[in-house]
């Protein structure tokens, strides 16, 4: 994961920041089809905090800073960690040609950054780049969007994945993920699940501002 992290990071920058062409919609990220929601779960809202590896009693939605417990296989050991989403930002529809190498494929769309605060409960310090963050995704009225690669890194309050190697029990950090969505959505959602899992994710919802 750190070479392939890293590979994106050094590569040109219109290739780091172009979309994942994955449109919005979903298309072929293999990661989200064992990720996808059950719509009809999510209108009803939960408290308290979840499970990200217990159907028990999970709520089938958190609030925002809600936190649920998870566990990822982050290099060769298991990794427990606290996570909450905390917020979603929103961009205007300029702000967002001017992140992507070619404007006319993000006409239409905004992106959107979810803050995803986690913090390491249980495991041995990792010994390579987080693979936590890379667990979430967002959906936008109820489609999920399309992956804008390398913005999240330069976004105001989250931090650099590369340079927390070493992340120990105890420490906290914000890690970001940016998406493509519909200008105009009304309901946002951040969904959180462990790379390759086929259960249900967790999930946070927030009203598009």
């Amino acid at each position: 994961m750190l070479r392939k992290k890293t590979a994106l990071r050094l590569a040109a920058p219109v290739a780091v920041l172009a979309l994942a062409l994955t449109a919005c919609g979903g298309g072929d990220d293999e990661k989200s089809e064992g990720k996808k929601a059950d719509t009809s779960k999510s209108d009803s809202s939960g408290s308290g905090s979840g499970s990200a590896d217990s159907d028990a009693g999970k709520p089938s939605a958190l609030k925002p800073g809600e936190s649920t417990t998870g566990k990822t296989k982050e290099g060769d050991a298991t990794v427990t960690y606290d996570i909450a989403a905390q917020k979603v930002d929103l961009s205007t529809e300029a702000e967002t040609a001017k992140l992507v190498s070619d404007p006319k494929k993000a006409k239409g769309l905004v992106a959107a950054v979810a803050h995803v605060k986690y913090t390491h409960k249980a495991g041995a310090p990792l010994a390579e780049v987080p693979d936590v963050g890379d667990g979430a995704e967002i959906y936008a009225d109820g489609t999920r969007g399309g992956l804008l690669i390398g913005a999240s890194e330069d976004a105001a309050g989250c931090e650099d994945e590369l340079e927390l190697e070493g992340w120990k029990k105890g420490e906290s950090h914000v890690l970001c993920q940016t998406y493509l969505v519909p200008a105009g959505s009304k309901a946002l959602e951040v969904h959180w699940a462990p790379e390759d899992s086929e259960g249900e994710p967790v999930i946070w919802k927030f009203a598009a501002k």
